[in-house]
């Protein structure tokens, strides 16, 4: 109990402070084979590229100390990418959609016609097209648009920012906000439990009090003596808390596992799921309308290839094939200790566009949810970190059951024989 604890002194600080697994990233793309079909009504055909990989660190810092047994830290991320362990460079081009301008596009519906006409010929002065031709690099780390400076000038407010966008400019060299988790001194079984969020006790995202809150630990470690039942954790990236089920017992490496999935209901739309009305506005079942804490774009988070999703999603484009083998994420735990040995967190992007009228490059797209990528963060405990997690938590443990029933065994002669001289001495 006393090594579990968020404290200085225990043995797994150092590895919650400066976590030694090897994360890596990895990036899957989404090419549109057909864009000028696309643009004519017809449906999108998508190819997968990749992965690209990149290497996570993660460190804490700011790591301060509170008088009520919580603590308070920011996390980091650096990302680097490795060409050995990828298929393909950053340097490679994939037909993508144009998420600036398409997405602008569906923000833009429902104001004033004359706004729309603007915007459409700012879109022709500025020759921007439906779906882009860009390096890998560019559409993660950023690129430099004159459509950014356009929108800030024709609908302030539309997109508050400036400067290059990137789907992962925000990720790298970044913290994921402030996180205040219990430290367990007092109560273990609250361990690594978040207390905060950037202060907030509840998010102010969704329409329901319940999807608003802030449940369980940051998706590092979780409470000791775990029950093969759910675990919970608030993911920053996603804007909400997720829950996982248990699925098995299992080992890793000869270290006893408990493997949590993601339950048919975590992307289920309020009709197929009541308690995930709080999220709605809905489509289909397996998607979820993130546009709320993503700028107001039309925005919906996945499993990759619409796993456990509604069919028509599938159906909608071509090119996809979902399995629970390559697409389903889980988290194996030792449940002794909560600490995670291995587990592969896997999520997919996806922009919503449609034909709007009164602005012609959207041409006759007709409506659907077309995937941009997905990605997986990866990671397992391994080399020296592994070697002490064994001697300490599962060899150990077995010679001292071992001993207790060698013990055990001897203490019945043991106990015969101090009879007999007790008997002798009389």
């Amino acid at each position: 109990l006393q090594n579990v604890r968020i404290n200085p002194s225990s043995i797994s600080f150092q590895m919650w402070k400066d976590i030694p697994v090897p994360f890596y990233l990895s990036v899957h793309f989404f090419e549109v084979l057909n864009p000028k079909q696309v643009l004519q009504g017809e449906k999108p055909v998508l190819s997968q590229r990749g992965p690209y990989v990149y290497r996570e660190y993660r460190y804490k810092t700011n790591i301060t100390f509170h008088d009520n047994d919580t603590v308070s830290y920011l996390e980091y991320r650096n990302l680097f990418f490795q060409p050995d362990l990828s298929n393909g460079t950053e340097d490679e081009y994939v037909v993508v959609p144009n998420i600036l301008m398409l997405g602008a596009a569906v923000m833009v519906e429902n104001l004033p016609d004359f706004v729309k006409i603007l915007l459409s010929g700012a879109l022709a002065g500025l020759k921007q097209e439906a779906f882009m031709n860009r390096t890998v690099g560019e559409i993660m780390w950023g690129y430099e648009d004159p459509l950014i400076d356009t929108l800030n000038m024709l609908v302030p407010g539309l997109i508050p920012f400036k400067g290059k966008f990137g789907l992962f400019a925000d990720f790298n060299n970044s913290n994921s906000g402030l996180f205040t988790v219990h430290t367990g001194m007092k109560n273990i079984s609250q361990v690594h439990m978040v207390d905060s969020w950037n202060g907030l006790k509840k998010v102010n995202y969704w329409r329901s009090s319940q999807c608003n809150m802030i449940n369980g630990t940051s998706g590092e470690m979780w409470p000791p003596f775990m029950s093969p039942t759910s675990l919970e954790f608030y993911s920053p990236d996603a804007c909400r808390s997720m829950t996982l089920v248990y699925e098995q017992s299992g080992k890793f490496k000869g270290v006893p596992t408990y493997r949590f999935v993601a339950p048919k209901t975590l992307f289920a739309n309020g009709t197929d799921y009541p308690p995930n009305e709080g999220f709605c506005p809905c489509m289909q079942s397996g998607i979820q309308n993130v546009s709320t804490c993503r700028l107001n774009a039309p925005m919906f988070i996945s499993h990759p290839h619409f796993y456990n999703a509604d069919p028509s999603l599938v159906n909608a484009v071509e090119g996809l094939h979902p399995s629970k083998e390559q697409h389903g994420l889980f988290l194996d735990v030792h449940p002794m200790t909560g600490i995670p040995m291995n587990c592969s967190i896997k999520l997919q992007l996806n922009l919503y566009i449609k034909r709007v009228s009164g602005i012609m490059q959207t041409g006759k797209i007709k409506p659907v949810v077309l995937p941009l990528l997905w990605f997986a963060e990866s990671g397992s405990i391994e080399g020296s970190v592994l070697k002490q997690f064994y001697n300490n938590l599962v060899l150990l443990p077995s010679v001292l059951d071992y001993v207790q029933y060698f013990c055990l065994g001897l203490s019945g002669p043991l106990i015969i024989s101090a009879a007999v001289l007790m008997a002798m001495r009389k």
